[in-house]
């Protein structure tokens, strides 16, 4: 009897020791043999991970935060209405005090038709960025001479206005008992609805791609002039948080607050009413 391995079996004879090597498949068309590195597992192709993985986690889009831009002396009027109002509602009892938009800014977003099917213009949508940087916003605290903005506001300070935040998923679960036929009560752009070149996403399903499509640009200019406009009116019960600039701003608007209906939080966040290094 020859040497055996550990487990008692000759040598050769133990697949533990020595394994069978596989049995090679036969090709049916001979192919030229090509010299190639073998495949890692850096290099070895692989299948899509899928969206619930940790390598490839989903986009949530629900909890994308929405900004409104308006000056503080607007926001007595807008608490006392308890919304905002889109540009074309009849809705209106008086116009905002102070209007951040130049006229022919205005007449645009009214005379650009979102859908064809509903016919309501851009002006028929309560608008509001996705970023707290958007393009617009950064022209009005820094003072730029935007043609977008209205020359009356070149002398003010970024601190005369506040931001207005809520989130997508306030949106969606205050229209989730619309009918199918108000798909258009949010459209998302992505850019400056007033520009002849932007998209419009008029149902649930293409704003959502719209929006992961931004959020996973976070850092591309597209999301900085992206838009996402809200049928009619805002309910102010949605606004999460006010923003200010400074503690001054902040007494001031907790008072407008306090002689209101609604306890909605102020909070001071200097970096979204700074100068841009």
């Amino acid at each position: 009897m020859g040497e055996e391995c550990i487990h008692g079996l000759d040598y050769g004879l133990c697949d533990a020791c020595f394994p069978k090597a596989a049995p090679e498949i036969p090709v049916a068309v001979a192919k030229p043999r090509v010299s190639r590195p073998r495949a890692s597992s850096l290099t070895a192709p692989r299948k899509p991970a899928p969206a619930g993985s940790l390598r490839n986690p989903p986009v949530e889009v629900g909890d994308q935060r929405i900004y409104h831009v308006t000056h503080v002396s607007n926001l007595p009027d807008i608490l006392s209405s308890g919304r905002l109002l889109a540009d074309a509602s009849d809705a209106w009892a008086k116009r905002p005090v102070v209007d951040i938009s130049a006229a022919e800014t205005r007449e645009s977003r009214r005379t650009i038709v979102v859908s064809d099917d509903q016919g309501a213009s851009v002006a028929s949508y309560v608008p509001f960025f996705l970023s707290p940087t958007s393009s617009l916003w950064v022209s009005v605290r820094e003072n730029v001479a935007d043609p977008r903005l209205s020359i009356d506001i070149r002398d003010s300070v970024a601190s005369d206005y506040v931001i207005l935040v809520s989130s997508v998923q306030s949106v969606i679960d205050a229209h989730a008992a619309e009918e199918t036929e108000r798909d258009a009560a949010v459209v998302v752009t992505d850019g400056d609805a007033a520009h002849n070149l932007t998209r419009f996403a008029t149902t649930r399903e293409a704003g959502d791609r719209v929006l992961r499509k931004l959020r996973a640009e976070e850092d591309s200019v597209q999301i900085l002039a992206a838009e996402y406009l809200v049928r009619d009116e805002f309910p102010f019960d949605l606004v999460s948080l006010i923003g200010v600039a400074n503690d001054k701003a902040r007494d001031a608007v907790k008072a407008i607050v306090k002689a209101s209906d609604f306890s909605t939080r102020v909070a001071v966040y200097p970096p979204w009413f700074m100068r841009a290094e």
